[in-house]
This record gives structure tokens, sequence and C-alpha cells, in this order.
């Protein structure tokens, strides 16, 4: 089939897991990137700070990449921002508040001179190379986002990104159903949708309901309240402060993250607090402990957030103190509710009330549930239906909704990472598979631990490691000295007096009696002796030398 009118989506991210956000649409030779987020490790990911998307191939073709757009400021849709414009230098289109977002990101990491910023606006159009974005204002968690309508010579796709259809939404500004109404009119060839909610049913809650909820925690709490969420998570920021204005309390802001951001959304007016509201973390500590209420990050229970070093007593500015209420103020990440139980259990331990979702109202999704899932389509009336960010299970429900509004089985298409759609004609298709898997970013280093390395890690924390140092005369081939073992998490240091003798004792008769060619015989011999003594398997290491 020829490539004239030929348009690719190449999703690198979002499609079969919950985080790092990243969606390629090439037409000809050019190319647009939308979103570059990351997503936090799962607790087997040990040592990983984050991860971002695999954009190998947008690198092997950077000269025709035209430009980078975001859609809003949640670090799965912008953390990747800076790794993405230093391998691939375009420049980045965003809203006001999101651009805001990423250039305190970038002035953070010392890179904010390194990125060429564009803003647009709900309601402005870009016109690059064969694309035309349109962009329109969306309801979500965060103020300023947007979806985008991308008309190119194969047909109009709508990319909806996250959203929700909140009638009372705390910034006062909807979804914009008139510009879906429009693009309806129009005709709309692909509609790509976000599938967190798919399996929720009904309608998501609006923002605005939440607010009771805090409104009677900082009112009944006689002590200090220390709210914990998302830093770009500025919708309930204004939630938060609203409470407490009614309920006389004073609010503090902790951690640079979080600092930073409310600063950024006061100063462009996407929050309404009042300067007497805000007081500096210094001050706060010595108020009077049920005038006070301290916003945070940590509700996911991250180790290096400030509920996780309270949760740890690592925190340097403050620690908890009998009285205090903890709220955690978000919905737990697939893969961390381990990490949020324990950082719970150890706030209960030090003292604190702690209240989640799970027994107060105090969080609402910013996805949008079932019933919104349906009338987008009914708005839209798109020929064809891809669903997009979320876990397979998630895009294949979406899936079977979009079948329940009446659009056919072969116009619906479910595609994880690497795998290329095609829309072509009055057809959807699948295309080739490239990469799309997981770039592991841990300090300075980016993309230099693999699946390997990381199946290592996991083998070490479960089993632990044996060294052992053997050395060989060279002209006899015998031990010169008894072999010098050592283990760490694999056995107590009772146990290892009774095993390590043995183990000596069978590398020394491997040596001198059954004759060995290498390092190999002598590691495969200790772990089957090992295996067969504790039922454990842990990792052998061998050093040879010979004299």
């Amino acid at each position: 089939m020829s490539k004239k009118n030929r348009l690719r989506i190449i999703p690198l991210g979002g499609l079969g897991e919950v985080g790092k956000n990243m969606m390629a649409y090439e037409y000809g030779s050019d190319i647009i990137v939308v979103d570059a987020g990351i997503m936090f490790p799962k607790n087997d990911m040990l040592g990983v700070d984050y991860i971002i998307p695999d954009y190998e191939y947008l690198k092997k073709k950077s000269n025709h990449v035209l430009g980078l757009f975001i859609t809003h400021g949640h670090e799965d849709h912008i953390g990747a921002v800076q790794h993405f414009t230093e391998d691939i230098p375009v420049p980045v289109y965003a809203t006001p508040l999101t651009r805001g977002l990423i250039e305190a990101k970038l002035h953070r990491n010392g890179a904010q001179h390194k990125v060429q910023m564009k803003t647009i606006n709900a309601g402005d159009s870009t016109r690059i190379g064969p694309f035309t974005l349109e962009y329109f204002h969306v309801n979500h968690s965060i103020p300023d986002a947007v979806g985008i309508g991308i008309t190119t010579p194969a047909g109009l796709v709508i990319h909806m990104s996250d959203f929700k259809f909140d009638q009372t939404p705390v910034d006062g500004w909807p979804t914009d159903f008139a510009k879906l109404s429009e693009f309806s009119n129009r005709g709309v060839d692909l509609l790509l949708s976000d599938s967190t909610n798919a399996e929720r049913p009904g309608w998501t809650p609006s923002e605005s309901v939440i607010r009771p909820a805090f409104e009677k925690v900082l009112s009944e709490a006689e002590g200090r309240v220390i709210v914990a969420t998302f830093a770009s998570l500025i919708s309930r920021v204004q939630q938060v402060a609203d409470a407490a204005k009614v309920t006389g309390r004073k609010m503090a802001l902790a951690g640079t993250s979080m600092v930073d951001n409310v600063k950024i959304a006061r100063k462009m007016k996407y929050l309404e607090i009042p300067d007497e509201m805000i007081v500096p973390i210094e001050q706060a500590l010595n108020m009077q402990d049920h005038k006070v209420v301290i916003m945070c990050t940590g509700s996911q229970g991250e180790p290096s957030s400030i509920v996780g070093r309270l949760s740890a007593g690592t925190n340097r500015q403050f620690g908890l103190k009998d009285g205090d209420t903890v709220v955690l103020s978000s919905h737990p990440i697939p893969g961390n509710e381990e990490s949020i139980s324990a950082t719970i259990n150890r706030l209960l331990r030090k003292g604190a009330k702690v209240i989640h979702d799970g027994i107060a109202p105090i969080h609402v999704s910013g996805h949008a549930a079932q019933e919104e899932q349906k009338l987008l389509i009914n708005l839209v009336r798109p020929k064809h239906f891809m669903p997009i960010h979320g876990e397979l299970r998630q895009l294949i429900r979406h899936a079977e909704i979009a079948q329940q509004m009446g659009i056919e089985e072969e116009n619906t298409i479910v595609a994880e990472n690497g795998q290329v759609v095609e829309l072509v004609g009055k057809k959807i298709l699948l295309g080739e598979r490239i990469p799309g898997d997981y770039v592991f970013v841990t300090g300075e280093s980016i993309g230099d631990i693999d699946h390997d390395v990381m199946k290592e890690r996991s083998q070490l924390a479960r089993s632990g490691i044996m060294l052992i140092d053997i050395s060989i005369d060279r002209k006899n081939g015998r031990l010169l000295h008894e072999p010098e073992i050592v283990t760490r998490g694999f056995v107590s240091p009772e146990d290892a007096e009774s095993l390590i003798p043995d183990v000596r004792r069978l590398i020394m008769r491997t040596v001198h009696d059954d004759g060995f060619d290498d390092e190999k015989d002598i590691i495969n011999t200790v772990k089957s002796y090992l295996h067969q003594q504790t039922k454990r398997r842990p990792m052998v290491f061998v050093t040879l030398s010979k004299s």
C-alpha cells in the first residue's frame, strides 16, 4: 500500500502501563511528539530513580522531529522533557502554567537556557509541516490542560490526553464541549482517549466535592495537619487553602517542588490564595499547632519525599509529633500500594493520625470514568478509536466501551508501546513494532541499566551473594592457600560459621581431586551444594588467580 496519505501513530510510552506518556505522529518524513513523561519505579526496580520512554526511534530521525507538544503539567507528561530535548533539540509547546512548571524543573536542574519554549493557549492553533494542531481546554486535576486536534492529509485525529467532565471545577473552567462538537461536525477520523478509569462505572466526582471533607479534617484535628499530594496537583492546593481559610489555619509549604509550583501557579493567577494565608514553613513550625496546615509531597510513599522522610524520622526541617494528622490526598499509582501501606504504618507508629481516601473522601480522580468516556465518544463520533494511557486491561476495557457505543470492532485498535498504528484511507492498521521498553534513570546514569541488571539486583535482594577468592599454583594446579569466602545477605553469621567450612572443603576437593576447567565449574558446584543445603540460590562469584 502506498505511503501517500498514511499517518503513523507511534506510542512510545503510556500504553500498557500508567506513566511515561509519549506519542509520536509521523506523516511522510515529518514527526511531531505529544508529551514526554516519566514513570515511577516499581518496588522491585531497586536503585532506580525513575523511568523515561525509549525514544531511540526518534533519535535516529531527529532531523525530522518538528516539535514537542505538552498537554499538561503532570510529571507523567513533562518529567522527561529535559532528557528528550537534550537528545532531540526541538521547540517545546506548552500552555502558560505547563510552561512555567517545565521551566521550574529545568531551572532546578540548571538547564533552563537549553530548551526553546513556546507558549500556546487553549483556542490557539499551530501549523507545522503537514500538521495543523488545535488546542482545546480539557478539565483535569491541574489547570491549563489541553487536548489537541491534529489535522493531517490522512485525516483529523483528536488526542484527548488526560481529562474528566467536571461541571463544577475548582477553577471554573470545564472541558470545551463546543470545540469537541465542532470537530465532530468536521468528521473525526481517529479519537485517542484516556483509559485510566475505564474499569470504573459511572462518573468521576467533581473536584469540588472534596472541600467539605477537608474542612471537616481541619476543623476536627487538634494539632497540625500535614496534607501530602503531588506537587503538580494545583487544584488540590486550592481546595486545602480554601478549607484552611474557613477553619482559621494558615498554610505552609514544604519541599522545593511544592514551593516552586505554588509560587508559579499563584503568579499566573491559577491559584487564588491571599498573601496572608501563606506563611513560611519556619514560621509555621513556631505557631500553635491547631493554626497550621502544611502542604507537602509524599502521598505515594516515596522514600525521598517529605512524608516518606517524616515516616522514617529522617526529615531534617521538622519531624512528627503527637497530635499530628497526616492526610494522603491521592489514589495509589498501580504498584505503589505496598510502599504506601508501609509508609502509613510507620506514620501510625510515630503517633500520627493518618487519613487516606480509603477512610475519608479527601481525593477524587482527575480521569474520566465510563460514562464520561461514553459521552466523549458520543460527542466526537469518531470513525476509528484507539485507547491510550492505561494498563492493557484498561485499554481493552475502553475498546469494549467504544464498541458498545457503536464503533465497529475492526475500527477499534488496541496497541501497546512500540506497536505502530497506521491511519490510511478509511482504515486503521497495525504496522511494525519498534523498541518501546523502559529506560532506567539512576542519578546521572541514563539507560546504562537494563533488564538484566535489574534481574541481578532482584536476585541479590532475594538470595544474597557469596564471594570466593582462590589462588592456584600455576605449575602443579594446587591451591596456594585455603579459599577465602565472604557472604552478604545470604545466611546469618551463626549459620555461616557452619556452612562456610563445608563450602571451603568442597572447593578444595573440586580443585585437588576432581579437577576443573575454569571458575564456572566451581560456581556450578557451589551453587548446587548451597541449594541442596539451604533451598536458596545466592549469586556466587569466583575470583581466580594463578601464581
